[in-house]
């Protein structure tokens, strides 16, 4: 197993919920990011965002945020761009420009409370056109050390790819096929970066962090996230 990086991408057109009851409560509370519909003008913070990037370490999304205000030559001293989820120690939120950064935390539970929360939130600003990114390390099967890997998919333990979670007592089983053509476009522009492999692969995401993984792949290219 090799050191690799990790892309995983989505892209929204629209921030669609599918929950009919949303549009009708008097207030939404998005608690693990002290944020909420009443407390917050929702759509004037967060209308303009076209990117979200998402990765486990507070500070690898605080200094991923510092490096995008640079690169957009932002005003303002990077140095000072505020954590909009300070009011909890949940996950920390920052905003720069079009793109969002924020902290996950470690392990499927906690990524889904924060993905939970973040759709909601996108829906509530009247997002379009949005782009998600999960950005982290990860181990890797096939690959050089530093390689970048854009997930073209991501499986389970049993390398279905399909994620299964347990709504109100009952399994459900999503796909996770991400974009194929925006993991086709990125890979295109990283052929304009010097020393820097990068592949299209395969990503799997079990519930255990050791035990979880088999010691085989049918494929020649996959990280262990």
């Amino acid at each position: 197993m090799e050191l690799g990086q990790q892309l995983n991408i989505i892209s929204l057109s629209s921030v669609q919920v599918k929950n009919p009851h949303l549009d009708t409560m008097e207030e939404d509370i998005l608690y693990h990011f002290s944020l909420g519909t009443k407390t917050h003008n929702l759509p004037e913070m967060f209308g303009d965002i076209k990117f979200v990037c998402v990765g486990g370490s507070a500070n690898r999304m605080r200094a991923f945020a510092q490096f995008i205000h640079q690169e957009l030559q932002l005003p303002g001293n990077s140095e000072e761009i505020r954590d909009i989820c300070e009011g909890t120690d949940r996950y920390c939120m920052y905003k720069v420009g079009p793109v969002l950064s924020i902290s996950h935390g470690m392990g499927v539970p906690s990524i889904s409370i924060m993905l939970h929360e973040l759709i909601k939130l996108l829906h509530h600003a009247h997002c379009r056109d949005v782009v998600l990114f999960r950005i982290g390390t990860s181990g890797g099967v096939g690959l050089a050390p530093g390689t970048v890997v854009i997930s073209s998919k991501a499986v389970d333990h049993s390398f279905h790819p399909q994620f299964e979670q347990v709504v109100l007592g009952k399994v459900i089983t999503r796909s996770t096929e991400l974009d194929e053509g925006l993991a086709n476009e990125l890979l295109q522009y990283s052929t304009e970066l010097q020393d820097l492999p990068t592949v299209i692969g395969n990503t799997m995401c079990t519930h255990d962090f050791y035990e979880g993984k088999q010691p085989l792949t049918p494929s020649p290219i996959l990280i262990f996230n």
